[in-house]
């Protein structure tokens, strides 16, 4: 490169890296999807997070926090499979209009109690359960949605773009939910939340249908949910990956519960101290998205990694003597956690049949987000018993046993060629 004059090689490899990176959002449909859900996901972070610093002000128990997490996941243990069998069948985006409607009202019901004297506990599990609810058919909606905004050639990309747009919210949400704490309260960080349903109602009205890649529905039968089950059986990469994320989804990833229980019991620091390192480990994640975007990082081995680095970067913030210390850990462990995450989301709709990706990946969020009522209080019971630190230490062991039991049955169920190498459509 000359003095002055840009080498136009770097600038072309540059552009193609882009292009590669973002290729999904050359559909109009995605597009408005990406921005409706960008905001949306952005108010829902900021009302996880300030329902946690709530309650934590309410109680100061982590069992208290961990009985939160079970309000808000329990109903995705019982109801969604049954929410993936009907996405299905349905017509995704009208079915999201009602979804997202109805979870806009709850945020303002949050938002009233908030702005009471003294907002009832009760109260305020109980619309957490109205949102479980709401989520565990909203869920498997917004995720099969993403495939039919695409042609089958760019899935595997909209798929952990999708992730991304939850991380980049997840870096905002936070944030924003600390400032308005301090500042104005509780109940405006409620109603910004309703607020920014606004957006992706919007942006799913305006979407074009003659442009969706629809799949023929799935005629309504007996036994669907029966049926998604064995078809998970019968696919190895499948069971194995799920059998991992039962383990990890109900003992490590769950940061909504570890993650202030740490900073307030392990560092024994403030609830803003919280909502920095949560944005901060949200920063992790949407790095590693756009690289597992970039790279195509969907294959076996990729989940496997990812549950490896998990449970190191883990172990290593439980180990952390203060917050300066944890900043650059925690950005790690955001970046593990998606590597593993959207590599386990991904598989699903690029090894899964077309008609089946409601059924499996309700089945996905079952594992990660159902298991929450079991491992939420248990993590919050041992913050309490053993410290801060614990469900860290606790979590990092478990994603490294999940690890080794999937690099093990990879080898020993995954048919390979004399060579090494799976044959083709098997994971590698």
């Amino acid at each position: 490169m000359s003095l002055g004059i840009p080498d136009n090689s770097i600038t072309r490899r540059l552009n193609r890296a882009l292009a590669a990176t973002f290729l999904s959002l050359r559909h109009r449909n995605f597009r408005l999807y990406f921005i409706g859900q960008i905001v949306s996901n952005t108010g829902n972070w900021l009302t996880n997070v300030a329902l946690i610093l709530l309650v934590l002000k309410l109680t100061g128990s982590g069992l208290a926090v961990g009985l939160l997490a079970a309000c808000q996941f329990g109903p995705i243990l019982f109801l969604s499979a049954w929410g993936g069998a009907l996405a299905d069948r349905s017509d995704k985006r009208r079915f999201l209009l009602l979804t997202q409607s109805l979870e806009m009202a709850e945020s303002i019901g949050l938002a009233i109690l908030a702005f009471l004297p003294h907002p009832p506990l009760a109260g305020l599990y109980g619309l957490a359960v109205v949102g479980g609810t709401l989520l565990a058919f909203d869920n498997p909606l917004r995720r099969s949605f993403v495939s039919e905004m695409v042609p089958v050639e760019d899935i595997p990309n909209a798929v952990v773009l999708y992730s991304a747009v939850v991380n980049v919210s997840r870096i905002f949400g936070p944030a924003l939910a600390g400032l308005l704490v301090a500042t104005v309260g509780f109940g405006w960080c409620f109603v910004l939340d309703a607020a920014s349903y606004v957006a992706v109602l919007v942006c799913l009205h305006i979407m074009r249908p003659v442009e969706l890649y629809r799949r023929p529905p799935t005629p309504r039968a007996k036994g669907e949910v029966r049926e998604g089950l064995r078809y998970v059986r019968s696919m190895p990469s499948l069971w194995i990956s799920f059998v991992m994320l039962a383990a990890i989804g109900t003992l490590s990833y769950n940061f909504n519960v570890t993650l202030p229980l740490f900073v307030t019991d392990g560092l024994h620091s403030t609830g803003t101290v919280f909502t920095v390192l949560y944005s901060v480990l949200s920063a992790g994640a949407v790095v590693s998205a756009l690289v597992v975007a970039h790279r195509s990082l969907v294959r076996m081995r990729h989940i496997i990694i990812g549950a490896v680095a998990l449970g190191v970067t883990m172990l290593l913030l439980a180990a952390v003597p203060g917050v300066g210390a944890a900043v650059p850990v925690v950005f790690l462990v955001g970046m593990a956690s998606i590597l593993y995450l959207t590599s386990t989301t991904a598989i699903v709709q690029v090894e899964g049949k077309a008609e089946m990706h409601g059924r499996v990946l309700a089945l996905q969020t079952v594992l990660i987000a159902g298991t929450t009522p079991i491992g939420g209080p248990l993590l919050g019971w041992l913050a309490d018993t053993l410290g801060g630190r614990a469900p860290l230490v606790l979590g990092g062991v478990v994603s490294l046993v999940a690890a080794a039991f999937g690099f093990v049955a990879n080898r020993r169920y995954i048919p390979r060629r004399r060579d090494g190498v799976a044959p083709t459509g098997a994971p590698k």
